[in-house]
C-alpha cells in the first residue's frame, strides 16, 4: 500500500465517523456480532496460523486466542446497551435543583496496536472495545507472526465495510510512524516492549493524542515457606512455559524461602515432564520461539547461572527448553531484561526485606505473584509492592477474566482493559449538567456584596 492511498483510507475512516453512522446501538451491536461469526467460521483457519507462526497446539490456542476473544465480544454484547447509557452523577448543593449526567461518547479513529506473542487476541480485544464504543479503528497487527496477521486482514476485510475498520501491514519501525506524522488518531493502544511503548509516545505526544500502553516488565514470583509446594510447583510451570515463556504475565523470576526452595524445584522438575514430556522439542503442546533473533538473545542467559534443569536447544527449529537458573547474578543481563522465554531464575530468601530489595531493584512490575497461605503475609505482600495485577496462590491466569481490569503501572504501561474497561478506553464521557428554568435564585448574580455568608453555606 503506498502513502498516497494509506492517507486516503484513514482520511475515509475520519469520513465514515463524522457520518454517525458508528454510533446507534444497533450498529454496534451489528458489528459484534459480525465480528463473531467470522472468528467461529474460520476456527481452523486460526489453529493453523497459530501452529505456523508460533507452533502453538489448538487447545493453547483455544485457551490463550480464540476462547479469550470470544468471551470478550460475548460479555460485551450482553451489556452493550447499558455500558451506552447515560450515567446520573450526583450535583452539589450550589446547583440544586440541577441534574448531571456522563454522557458515553466514541472517541473517533483510533490505531490498535498488537504484538507478536498472542498475536490474535492481544489485537482484537481492544479491537472489540473500540468498535463496542462507536469509534473507527486502524489495526496494525504484528509483521512477526504472518501468517495470523495475514487472516486478521481477510477476517476484518469480511467482516467490515472499509469506512469503518482497516488493517495495516508491514515493518511496524516504519509504517507506524508515518501514520502518526500525516493523521491525528483519536487514541492509540498499544501493545508491546517498554521501549517501544516511549517511542509511540513521544510521537503521540506532539499531537496531544492520548496512549494507552500494555507494556512488560520482569514480574516477581514469591514462595513463602507455608506455601502448597505441589501446587505452586505445577501452577508457576505452566505460567512460565506457555507459549515458550513468551508472555508478558510470565513470572520473570522466582523467590522462593531457601527452606523450601529443594522441594519446589524437584516438584517443578515434575510438572515439566508431566506438562511436556521428557523431550519438549517433539511435543505437540511446547510452543517455538518467535525467531532467530530472539532465540539467540535467550540462549546467550543460558550461562549466566548453573542450569538446575532444561538447557537444550535447536537453533533450526527455535527450539529452547524450559529452563531454571540458579546462582544467578542480580546484576547479569538475564536479571536487567525482560527475559519473554523459557528460562526462570531462581533466588531464596529468608525475610521478607531480602525479597523485597531484589524487586525494588525493577519497581512497577506489571504483575506479581505470591504462593502462601497466610491471608496476613498475603496483604503485607500486596500492600508492600507496587504493581499493575497480579495472583494469589496462582500466576497469569488473572489475565483470562475479564471482569478484573489488566494494565500496568509506571514502566509497566498506562490505562486499564477488559470487559468494561476495553468499551471504557475508547470511549470519551461528556459531563453534562441539566439546569431547569422555573428556579433562577438572585444568589448567583451579581452585585454579590452582601452575599458571602450564603455562598459559603452553599459551596463548602
Amino acid at each position: 500500500m503506498n502513502t498516497g492511498t494509506q492517507k486516503e483510507q484513514l482520511t475515509s475512516l475520519r469520513q465514515y465517523f463524522d457520518s454517525s453512522i458508528t454510533r446507534p446501538y444497533a450498529f454496534r451491536l451489528q458489528q459484534l456480532k459480525q465480528l463473531k461469526r467470522s472468528i467461529l467460521a474460520h476456527e481452523q483457519h486460526i489453529n493453523d496460523a497459530l501452529q505456523a507462526d508460533l507452533k502453538k497446539s489448538p487447545e493453547e490456542t483455544w485457551v490463550t486466542e480464540t476462547g479469550l476473544l470470544l468471551q470478550e465480544i460475548s460479555h460485551t454484547i450482553k451489556h452493550l446497551k447499558q455500558w451506552m447509557q447515560p450515567e446520573r452523577v450526583s450535583t452539589n448543593l450550589l446547583n440544586l435543583p440541577s441534574s448531571s449526567h456522563l454522557y458515553p461518547s466514541p472517541l473517533g479513529v483510533v490505531l490498535v496496536i498488537g504484538p507478536w506473542n498472542f498475536p490474535l487476541q492481544l489485537l482484537l480485544i481492544p479491537v472489540i472495545g473500540a468498535i463496542a464504543a462507536g469509534n473507527c479503528v486502524v489495526m496494525k497487527p504484528s509483521e512477526f507472526a504472518p501468517a495470523t496477521a495475514s487472516l486478521i486482514e481477510k477476517i476484518i476485510a469480511e467482516s467490515y465495510p472499509p469506512g469503518l475498520a482497516m488493517v495495516v501491514q508491514g515493518d511496524g519501525a516504519s509504517v507506524i510512524p508515518a501514520m502518526m506524522n500525516d493523521f491525528r488518531f483519536d487514541h492509540i493502544f498499544y501493545t508491546g516492549s517498554i521501549p517501544v511503548g516511549k517511542a509511540i509516545s513521544q510521537l503521540a505526544a506532539k499531537d496531544l493524542v492520548p496512549v494507552t500502553l500494555e507494556l512488560g516488565g520482569k514480574d516477581p514470583c514469591i514462595v513463602e515457606k507455608d506455601a502448597d509446594m505441589k501446587v505452586a510447583a505445577r501452577r508457576i510451570t505452566v505460567a512460565k512455559f506457555s507459549n515458550a515463556g513468551q508472555m508478558c504475565v510470565a513470572p520473570d523470576y522466582l523467590i522462593v524461602h531457601e527452606d523450601v526452595k529443594d522441594k519446589l524445584l524437584s516438584l517443578m522438575k515434575e510438572a515439566i515432564v508431566q506438562f511436556y514430556g521428557k523431550e519438549p522439542a517433539t511435543t505437540d503442546g511446547y510452543c517455538k520461539i518467535i525467531n532467530e533473533k530472539r532465540f539467540d538473545k535467550l540462549v546467550s542467559y543460558l550461562s549466566q547461572g548453573n542450569i538446575v534443569y532444561g538447557g537444550e536447544h535447536d537453533r533450526s527449529s527455535l527450539f529452547i527448553d524450559p529452563t531454571v537458573l540458579d546462582n544467578v547474578s542480580l546484576d547479569a543481563p538475564v536479571m536487567n531484561e525482560e527475559i519473554f522465554g523459557p528460562v526462570l531464575p531462581v533466588f531464596t530468601f529468608r525475610v521478607q526485606e531480602e525479597a523485597l530489595g531484589i524487586i525494588k531493584r525493577h519497581p512497577n512490575p506489571l504483575s506479581f505473584y505470591i504462593f502462601t497461605s497466610s491471608r496476613k503475609r498475603e496483604r503485607e505482600w500486596i500492600e508492600k509492592v507496587q504493581f499493575g495485577n497480579g495472583c494469589v496462590n496462582n500466576a497469569a491466569w488473572q489475565f483470562t477474566n475479564h471482569h478484573l481490569p489488566f494494565g500496568g503501572i509506571g514502566q509497566s504501561g498506562s490505562g486499564s482493559y477488559h470487559g468494561k474497561k476495553s468499551f471504557d478506553v475508547f470511549t470519551h464521557k461528556k459531563a453534562v449538567m441539566r439546569t431547569p428554568a422555573w428556579f433562577d435564585p438572585d444568589l448567583k448574580y451579581p452585585p454579590m456584596k452582601g452575599k458571602l455568608k450564603l455562598l459559603k453555606f452553599f459551596l463548602k
